[in-house]
């Protein structure tokens, strides 16, 4: 999640292209001096799927670990009285914050300077901060970004140079006091020079950026630039075979599933964890206005990440706890949220000792890495691999990631990481785990705008992957970071990507992913049946708390090595630490929120299973809550849901491809928003009742009296 950056910038272009249109001879000295638009072609790739050497061996040898499934009684957390009034009181002091600055904007009573409070108001931009930090979008971010890309594409047409745009950026940003001196000259420098080197280099205009930047709350635009198709082999998909339940009592892989660990090396405990930037919880952030504003020991429910003795004791947990694992997939995200201020050297320190750190807590355990948003510098900044400049190019960090995650994967995958940081490896004979970079289809990504058209040929390799893996009779595991149904993937990739999974149904057997932040899932579907459902992938929960969430991570359960194996999930359990309480307390206690199966009556974990899951939260509301305790990692600072809260995570379960609720969501609106209105209506009738029998009353005592 590394969008935190976007509100500053717009923020800023926003309240410089209102002074335009009030104060047009501002911005006119330099007429006339328009410079010529930089004529760019994408470079010719040759690179082809077939030169990649595969990987043939399997990787983990067969251990012979017996693994007790968890038990499928359905079971409750009880939470006290106690308890349950120092959640209100954790909800009180949330909602009494006041330095949360623009993202918790109080339109009533504004301590901002009143240039800035009339922007606001203008644009609705506390809307638009929080939207983009959420990836929630709607028709306000839409007119934000429209209005700032319009700007800084005027700028560039009018001959204003790299240094005078991001002097101006950073100007207004302190000026307005929109972030501190020393955010907005981070940001400014570090997504200055790269979204201006860009916006010089394409021919399509504000509508057209913003569709593909935002998908469909902005318009589905149609942009010739960023139409494409994979392509398929010539070779009939086999028919799908309804998937039996898996054996009972046959041998599983038990593994373990980390993701988002957000390690924040300045983390300072009693630190100020109410500040006005994007991260806070260190020293630079000053000290706390009131206790209350001090970081907690073990971490923080407030915008802060995780601390190194709260990840040092996970990790100690998961030794002594799981010491039978027997793989461990790893969806990224290792470096913290000071977006503003990381440089390449930082974010591949992090990755080194993070690494070491792994490879010593879980010797001779096979890991497998996917890359996530974060570990760029600038975050979401990954060109393709046919910009080569040296202040430009990725290498940097792939060919640091292939020295990295040599200590676990074979030499095989080496030319893929190198190229794009992808790769497959054979698990087990029968059994492959395909790693896909998922920023290629990350919509932060701005070298995308250039050229979308299946960047690092990563999809066309997924399916030559996929081909030989059908030909072989080998069941597939992905992994990879964003997940593809959710809006942060480019609809075009994830377009593609959902035919591709559609075609090798019967091949790929489960998914994994991570980003959000919260225990979740995504459902696909036959394109032609939205009633079939074709394949699941599992959101893991994050380990850093930021922001509002408890630490956690999940244990998978795989159909392991015999002769009738599905290689499906068969349970998951998700564990996480009470954050409120090891603070309170200074005692971290790691424990099992819940397992699949026994929390919500499953059968078993096969995609159809998943699809009656949501049927069942649709129509019970029970359900649901219930769910959501277990999205929000049982957090005591969790927000309400309600009826349009409900609709959306339900939506987001339903939605394998991003940009398409409408296409996907319609049954499940629909129930709701029927129950809501039946809801509604009871609450009218019985008002109307009430004030009826109120009044046949008084009219009777009236008449009685006469």
């Amino acid at each position: 999640m590394g969008q935190y950056y976007l509100p500053i910038v717009l923020l800023v272009l926003l309240e410089i292209l209102r002074l335009a249109q009030s104060h047009p001879f501002l911005f006119n000295s330099d007429k006339g001096q328009r410079r010529p638009q930089v004529e760019w072609k994408s470079p010719e790739d040759n690179w082809t799927a077939e030169a990649a050497p595969r990987s043939i061996y399997p990787l983990l040898q067969n251990q012979f670990n017996q693994h007790q499934l968890p038990p499928v009684a359905r079971y409750e957390i009880i939470e006290g009285d106690e308890d349950e009034q120092h959640l209100r009181r954790m909800h009180e002091a949330r909602e009494n914050a006041t330095a949360r600055t623009l993202f918790y904007y109080n339109k009533e009573e504004s301590h901002l300077p009143p240039l800035l409070t009339k922007t606001i108001k203008y644009f609705n931009l506390q809307q638009v901060a929080f939207e983009l930090e959420t990836s929630v979008m709607s028709q306000v971010s839409c007119t934000a970004c429209k209005a700032g890309a319009g700007l800084l594409q005027h700028y560039i047409r009018t001959g204003k140079s790299k240094e005078e745009i991001i002097k101006m950026i950073y100007q207004y940003c302190v000026n307005l006091k929109i972030q501190s001196a020393r955010v907005c000259e981070g940001v400014s420098q570090l997504f200055g020079v790269e979204v201006i080197y860009v916006l010089k280099r394409i021919t399509i205009g504000p509508d057209e950026i913003c569709s593909f930047i935002i998908g469909d709350a902005c318009g589905d635009i149609y942009n010739p630039y960023h139409e494409w198709e994979v392509e398929f082999p010539p070779v009939s998909k086999p028919e799908p075979v309804e998937l039996g339940l898996p054996k009972e009592a046959a041998p599983v892989f038990k593994v373990l599933h980390l993701s988002d660990t957000h390690f924040d090396p300045y983390y300072a405990e009693g630190s100020n964890a109410d500040c006005n930037e994007p991260l806070c919880c260190r020293l630079t952030n000053g000290r706390p206005t009131s206790p209350n504003g001090a970081a907690g020991k073990w971490g923080d429910y407030r915008k802060c990440d995780t601390p190194q003795r709260t990840v040092e004791h996970m990790l100690n947990h998961i030794a002594d706890t799981h010491s039978d694992i027997d793989f461990i997939i790893w969806t990224g995200d290792l470096p913290p949220h000071d977006v503003w201020n990381q440089t390449k050297e930082e974010n591949l320190k992090v990755l080194q000792e993070t690494v070491k750190q792994m490879t010593e807590k879980f010797p001779g355990i096979p890991i497998f890495p996917a890359l996530g948003n974060h570990e760029s510098a600038p975050v979401n900044s990954f060109p393709p691999p046919y910009v080569q400049q040296v202040d430009s190019s990725i290498a940097w960090l792939y060919d640091e990631l292939d020295v990295q995650w040599r200590r676990w994967l074979p030499a095989s995958v080496s030319h893929t990481v190198r190229r794009g940081a992808f790769y497959s490896v054979l698990v087990r004979p029968g059994y492959r785990i395909i790693s896909l970079n998922m920023n290629y289809c990350n919509n932060k990504n701005w070298w995308l705008l250039l050229n979308s058209t299946d960047p690092a040929t990563e999809l066309q390799w997924f399916i030559y992957e996929l081909q030989s893996a059908e030909f072989a009779n080998e069941k597939v595991h992905v992994i990879g970071h964003i997940p593809p149904g959710h809006s942060d993937c480019l609809k075009v990739w994830s377009r593609n990507y959902y035919k591709i999974i559609s075609r090798y149904e019967s091949t790929i057997t489960a998914q994994f992913f991570g980003h959000t932040h919260f225990d979740e899932f995504e459902v696909f579907y036959d394109p032609h049946d939205l009633g079939r459902a074709t394949s699941i992938a599992y959101i893991g929960p994050s380990v850093t708390p930021y922001n509002d969430l408890n630490p956690g991570y999940r244990i998978y359960y795989i159909d392991g090595d015999h002769d009738e194996t599905t290689r499906l999930v068969v349970d998951h359990e998700s564990w996480i630490m009470n954050l409120k309480e090891a603070n309170l307390y200074d005692y971290p206690i790691w424990y099992k929120l819940y397992s699949t199966r026994a929390a919500y009556g499953m059968k078993g974990l096969r995609p159809a299973d998943w699809n009656q899951l949501i049927n069942n939260m649709t129509d019970s509301k029970e359900m649901f809550d219930l769910y959501y305790k277990h999205y929000w990692k049982n957090s005591p600072v969790k927000p309400e849901c309600d009826y349009e809260c409900r609709k959306r995570i339900l939506c987001d379960a339903k939605s394998g491809r991003s940009h398409d609720r409408k296409y996907f969501c319609e049954d499940v609106e629909a129930k709701i928003d029927e129950s809501n209105k039946g809801w509604k209506d009871w609450l009218f009738s019985s008002i109307s009742s009430s004030i009826s029998y109120a009044i046949h009353g008084i009219t009777s005592i009236f008449w009685r009296k006469r």
